[in-house]
């Protein structure tokens, strides 16, 4: 595996973990959708919130969630969209980030931006 796919594979995992200890159940990870995917979906309370994955080494060229540009967050939609009507979702949605900025060897810095947008 390439090492960009690792560092996002620890990334997501960080996230995951992160969630499910602030009380988020995990229902997916890696939910595909054509060529699109959703990062992780979780449900808090009745909420299920799709939540994009940033994971970045540091953050001297950008901030990672400036990553999430128009037609990503309109993939993200689709994505989703797609989501409620395979899954017959029918609860309040929300959109997060979560930012990892860090390397596998040190404590990475995790950020979570509710309802991002």
């Amino acid at each position: 595996m390439a090492l960009h796919n690792e560092l996002g594979k620890w990334g997501e995992d960080l996230a995951a973990s992160y969630l499910e200890r602030l009380g988020y159940t995990i229902l997916e990870r890696d939910w595909k959708s054509g060529h699109r995917d959703l990062d992780i979906i979780a449900r808090e309370g009745d909420i299920v919130v799709f939540v994009e994955v940033k994971t970045r080494r540091n953050r001297d060229f950008t901030d990672p969630e400036m990553a999430v540009d128009y037609q990503k967050i309109r993939h993200l939609q689709q994505a989703a969209n797609h989501y409620i009507k395979f899954r017959h979702i029918d609860n309040d949605i929300r959109f997060d980030i979560i930012t990892v900025v860090g390397t596998m060897n040190e404590t990475p810095s995790i950020e979570h931006i509710k309802d991002a947008f």
